[in-house]
């Protein structure tokens, strides 16, 4: 195979930026579907997909696609399909599996079928017997909606969520590309002052740096298709080597993150400086009573506490309410909170200019966007001046 249909899947409520990642990396026959977004690429463009998705999940190859309305169907069909182009004969190819509105719901007599199916047919092509599987490691996904069944490979290995940074975590942590999602979804850019009033372990931060860097999430990981014999080491060198040369070396901004937990922000530090962004955010430990800013434009990006509990959940309303207090002067800025509460606009005070529903994990959240003006070109009043930094934090503020 010279080119594959690839496909990125993407949490609910994320497809459209994750299409639009992939546009903007040049390919072709690009597909938004619920779930995932589909595209035409090559070796070169499956290593580039991994290192620079910010906001996908996984990156698959999708060998195959039809209906299976019994098990000798699915068998018969994946036979059927070219698996000795792309596994080599020591392959070690795990299945998983899910199905959903499906008459072959169980799961795992599907994972097997497909197994007993594949090996069938590289006996056939390999004129073996029996398959060591001690060699690279390919993921096999059978995935069944509605009886269609989709067969489709892993490239990824670990979720694209693990940029390498997080060595610590929080409790609750954001997962890594829904917080890039929310980055893309604002008006930020790197010549706008972004604060983050409740930035935990700081990954919002994190990702917004990265996007202002032009720092790809993916340069500090492995990839499981890169031990794959027939993408050549070459190819994720060049990509590699093309991710470092596309970070913006000449860009200064801060970015500031506050938190009432100084334990979690040691954590926000030490991640930071894994990612390599420890020079451009500033993390402070203060509660929210005490946020204010004379700054005249600015965009805020957070994920305050959601208090699942009932007890947790009054303090929640109570600072969604204070929320709307202390950011009501903000009337030029540029507001965006994630929360799983359907009225958190009436106790913020403010109907939201967009809402948008997504889901943090298993949670149904909504990303309330408050838009401010645009500010006055060029730059607003974060223009820089030569090579000196953004003021300290008390002085952006």
């Amino acid at each position: 195979m010279d080119t594959f249909e690839v496909i990125a899947t993407a949490a609910f409520g994320v497809e459209a930026v994750v299409g639009q990642e992939v546009r903007a990396l040049g390919y072709q026959n690009v597909r938004v579907d619920n779930g995932k977004v589909t595209f035409t690429a090559d070796a070169v463009g499956i290593s580039r997909a991994n290192l620079w998705l910010r906001s996908a999940d996984r990156v698959f190859i999708k060998m195959g696609e039809f209906p299976a309305l019994t098990f000798e169907e699915l068998f018969e069909r994946t036979k059927a399909l070219p698996w000795e182009e792309v596994l080599p004969p020591n392959a070690c190819f795990p299945v998983i599996g899910k199905s959903v509105k499906s008459k072959l719901y169980s799961v795992s007599d599907c994972q097997a079928i497909v197994k007993k199916a594949i090996v069938e047919r590289l006996k056939m092509k390999y004129r073996k017997s029996w398959f060591e599987e001690d060699g690279p490691r390919f993921v096999i996904e059978v995935s069944l909606l509605k009886d269609v069944a989709t067969l489709a490979i892993d490239t990824s290995g670990s979720g694209l969520h693990k940029r390498g940074y997080r060595q610590l975590a929080s409790k609750a942590p954001l997962r890594e590309t829904l917080a890039a999602a929310l980055v893309q979804l604002s008006f930020w850019n790197a010549d706008r002052l972004l604060v983050d009033p409740f930035c935990g372990s700081g990954t919002i931060l994190f990702e917004a740096a990265m996007i202002g860097l032009n720092m790809t999430p993916g340069l500090n990981r492995t990839f499981d298709s890169e031990n794959w014999p027939w993408i050549p080491s070459s190819v994720w060198k060049r990509a590699r080597e093309e991710a470092l040369d596309a970070i913006r070396r000449d860009v200064h901004f801060r970015l500031l993150g506050y938190d009432i937990d100084g334990k979690v922000l040691k954590i926000a530090r030490h991640n930071a400086k894994l990612a390599g962004v420890d020079g451009y955010i500033d993390f402070h430990t203060q509660p929210f009573e005490r946020f204010s800013t004379k700054r005249k434009y600015g965009c805020i990006i957070t994920n305050p506490p959601y208090g699942e509990r009932l007890g947790d959940r009054k303090e929640a309303e109570e600072l969604y309410r204070q929320m709307g207090k202390l950011f009501k002067p903000l009337d030029t800025w540029s507001l965006y909170v994630l929360s799983p509460y359907e009225g958190f606009e009436r106790l913020f005070g403010r109907k939201a200019d967009r809402k948008r529903k997504l889901y943090n994990g298993r949670i149904k959240v909504y990303y309330y966007q408050f838009f401010g003006p645009r500010p006055p070109k060029p730059g607003g009043e974060l223009e820089q001046k030569g090579e000196q930094l953004m003021p300290n934090a008390d002085e952006l503020l």
